[in-house]
């Protein structure tokens, strides 16, 4: 399962065998978790960083007439706040959505490998920053979107991100969520989650059997809620070329080879 872990993090760029074991090492003691189950409470005061290897994982909160609102969808190869150990206390309560199996990284383990493995580092930052960048995107989704094209919106963006790790197939993946659950993640309220799946499956953008999603047409579905995938940062940023120069850049570098002798 820290499978789902690697192939996240190597989208950042490579890692090297050793790097992996050192993944591995810090992965090894895992434990199940049952659903609807709080990983971390507002309050508490934090000090192991929580890593997903299976299941949903969501961060919450609860606003003061009781309703709950998911600020953040956390699935396998994800961390649970990444550097929260830098904190006094929470601000935020973290819970399994479906049963879990989860790593308990202390921040000791974390400060070693932030500081010690760079390229490891370089991955984790990544994380970090495209885990700000959805957060971003939801809040563009509840402020500017419909509801049919939010909840297409997230349908999208969980294919990618499943993709990656290794746990959908080209048109679609496991949906396990409850039409609660959907609604705390949309801002809609239970029964217009209901009216608007309905409405995505008569206008035959999905196909929702037995807590699975199908898609069946991808390119439909995103052009439907202008769906743009930068915001998940899946293409690693391209190195400079080590080319040779080409003749033009010959020519620039002789005139001012040619200037220098004068």
């Amino acid at each position: 399962m820290i499978d789902t872990l690697i192939r996240k993090l190597s989208i950042a760029g490579e890692l090297t065998e050793g790097d992996l074991k050192t993944l591995r090492r810090a992965s090894l003691h895992s434990r199940q978790v049952p659903a609807r189950q709080d990983l971390t409470t507002e309050e508490d005061r934090p000090e192991n960083v929580h890593l997903v290897l299976s299941g949903f994982v969501c961060r919450y909160k609860i606003l003061p007439k009781g309703q709950r609102h998911i600020t953040a969808l956390m699935v396998p190869g994800d961390f649970c706040d990444l550097h929260v150990a830098i904190l006094d206390k929470m601000d935020h309560s973290i819970a399994t959505l479906t049963p879990c199996t989860v790593v308990e990284i202390s921040r000791s383990t974390i400060r070693d490998l932030t500081e010690n493995h760079p390229r490891i580092a370089h991955a984790l930052w990544w994380a970090t920053l495209v885990d700000e960048a959805v957060l971003r995107e939801w809040l563009v989704g509840l402020a500017g979107r419909e509801a049919a094209e939010r909840m297409a919106h997230l349908f999208c963006e969980l294919l990618l991100r499943l993709s990656v790790v290794g746990l959908a197939e080209k048109d679609g993946y496991a949906l396990p969520f409850t039409q609660i659950d959907l609604a705390d993640m949309l801002g809609l309220t239970p029964v217009h989650v209901n009216r608007t799946l309905q409405h995505l499956r008569s206008e035959d953008l999905i196909v929702l059997k037995k807590r699975r999603l199908e898609i069946p047409d991808a390119a439909r579905l995103k052009a439907f809620c202008d769906f743009v995938p930068t915001y998940l940062h899946h293409t690693p940023r391209a190195k400079k070329s080590s080319a040779p120069p080409t003749q033009a850049t010959n020519v620039s570098l002789g005139m001012r080879q040619n200037q220098t002798h004068r």
